[in-house]
């Protein structure tokens, strides 16, 4: 895989939890001011309609809900704890409202423009939430409903690396306190688990 390979709104157009679990080694990009930020997606979430009580589907189509029930391949940007922008990616045809809540990558490129924005925080804290990652890579809601596969996106994923699943673990949702079940304990988070020397091989080989 190379890096100007973009994934397609094809990629996106399935069911959520194969796109939760196939998302992770690819990059997420954003091209602001002709500078390249990114970095690998090692943690993803599933939410999967309004049957899903985690969701935000739940609520049926409202104004904040609406970029759910729009077409794969769009951003769905929502603000939360009236501080924090989260970043998720529509999944399945228009009109059936699911998504996939990017939770963490590790960064690859921009790393200085990261670090000035993450101020004080150790590497190893710069991107590993939902809500450091748009910090880091200056997504606010700007991109909610942006398409997120059109040929000239400043905002878009990338192929990457394709994670064995011997890296891969699954686990609840996090943050759903109150969340009835079976929605709270389903294991639709997916944690890629990557050793340096693995990692260190890969991004190796994709130079």
């Amino acid at each position: 895989m190379t890096k100007s390979n973009r994934l397609p709104r094809s990629f996106f157009s399935r069911d959520t939890l194969p796109v939760a679990r196939e998302i992770l080694g690819c990059r997420l990009v954003h091209i602001q001011d002709d500078q390249r930020i990114s970095g690998i997606i090692i943690e993803a979430e599933a939410y999967c309609g309004e049957q899903d009580l985690g969701c935000h589907a739940k609520a049926g189509l409202t104004e904040r809900t609406k970029p759910m029930f729009g077409p794969p391949g769009h951003a769905y940007v929502y603000f939360t704890y009236g501080m924090h922008w989260l970043f998720n990616i529509i999944t399945q045809p228009e009109g059936q409202p699911e998504a996939v809540l990017i939770r963490a990558i590790i960064p690859d490129a921009g790393i200085d423009l990261i670090k000035v924005r993450r101020g004080k925080q150790p590497r190893k804290n710069w991107t590993n939430g939902p809500a450091k990652l748009t910090q880091a890579l200056g997504i606010s809601r700007e991109y909610n409903e942006y398409d997120l596969t059109k040929p000239d996106a400043t905002l878009f994923i990338e192929e990457g690396f394709e994670i064995p699943d011997q890296f891969v673990t699954t686990s609840p949702r996090i943050g759903l306190f109150t969340v009835p079940e079976p929605w709270k304990s389903i294991p639709w988070r997916f944690l890629a688990n990557l050793p340096e020397e693995w990692l260190e091989h890969r991004y190796s080989e994709d130079q």
